[in-house]
């Protein structure tokens, strides 16, 4: 029982910041109706920054979030405005195209990360790092509180932005229809620029807090960009609600499949799962959800 308690915490735990990278997922296939290949890239550049902050300038992972999240903002701003905007304005190009674009900007980081940084894997060594408080003999590592309770705050505040402020409003109704959108006086290449860059920074923010926890190289990426695309589609496109219960089944999951199968299938779990949502569940858990 301990250790089916033990495996259930850190399922959750880890599941909180799966739902950060599945929410920024869920905004921009929304809004912008493609799937963002490039994901769990952005996500690194990210992580890369934060590892230089504090590598060179001994800035500590969690206070380089003032500096890394608008970094990375605005780099989403500019792939969405220069590279992937023009391609959404041209009603003859197909949406394919626009989603072989995010595999070619993906591709793009992955060797601008490996040119400058090499191959080598990196990692942060705070004072936290191995730290654990023990409660009723399960092992809770620090920096997974730690980046749990941030994804609390992070998910609440996105919840409140899309539910209760104009600028969420006008992403919810750019993701119903953006040409009624335009007709209500929004502007849609504003918001969907806006929510790319939203995305992408919502995505720097979860490798802010993995950082800590695991190491970092230039493929790290693509392997985040699948579990993304699993959450977004376990939850059910386009549901906010759903990328968080499908951050935290996916977390869950992955969790007992190392524990109780084997830690080289922790990954096959969270694909099998996504293959039985296709088949049995093709709605996702939005069908469970109202938003």
């Amino acid at each position: 029982m301990e250790i089916f308690m033990q495996s259930l915490v850190s399922g959750l735990l880890i599941g909180g910041l799966y739902a950060i990278i599945g929410i920024g997922m869920t905004l921009i296939m929304g809004v912008l109706k493609i799937i963002n290949l490039a994901h769990g890239q952005i996500m690194m550049v990210g992580m890369y920054i934060t590892w230089t902050l504090w590598y060179f300038l001994g800035i500590d992972p969690y206070l380089s979030i003032i500096i890394t999240v608008p970094i990375v903002f605005y780099l989403g701003d500019g792939i969405s405005r220069f590279l992937l905007h023009p391609l959404i304005e041209k009603d003859s190009i197909l949406p394919e195209n626009q989603v072989l674009m995010t595999v070619g900007i993906g591709m793009v980081l992955v060797e601008l990360a490996r040119f400058i940084f090499t191959s080598d894997y990196r990692s942060v060594q705070t004072s936290y790092n191995a730290k654990s408080v023990y409660i009723a003999g399960i092992s809770l590592n620090y920096p997974l509180i730690i980046a749990f309770f941030a994804a609390i705050v992070l998910t609440g505040g996105m919840f409140f932005v899309l539910m209760k402020t104009d600028l969420g409003r006008s992403i919810r109704a750019t993701a119903q229809d953006s040409d009624a959108a335009t007709l209500m006086g929004i502007s849609s290449k504003r918001i969907t620029i806006l929510t790319y860059s939203i995305g992408s920074a919502l995505v720097a923010t979860a490798g802010i807090f993995l950082l800590p926890i695991y190491y970092l190289y230039p493929d790290f990426g693509p392997a985040f960009t699948v579990k993304a695309f699993v959450i977004t589609i376990l939850g059910g496109l386009g549901s906010t609600v759903g990328a968080i219960a499908g951050g935290i089944v996916l977390g869950i999951a992955e969790t007992f499949g190392a524990t109780y199968i084997s830690m080289g299938y922790r990954d096959a779990v969270g694909l099998v799962i996504f293959l039985l949502v296709l088949v049995f569940l093709p709605g996702g858990l939005k069908r469970f959800t109202k938003i």
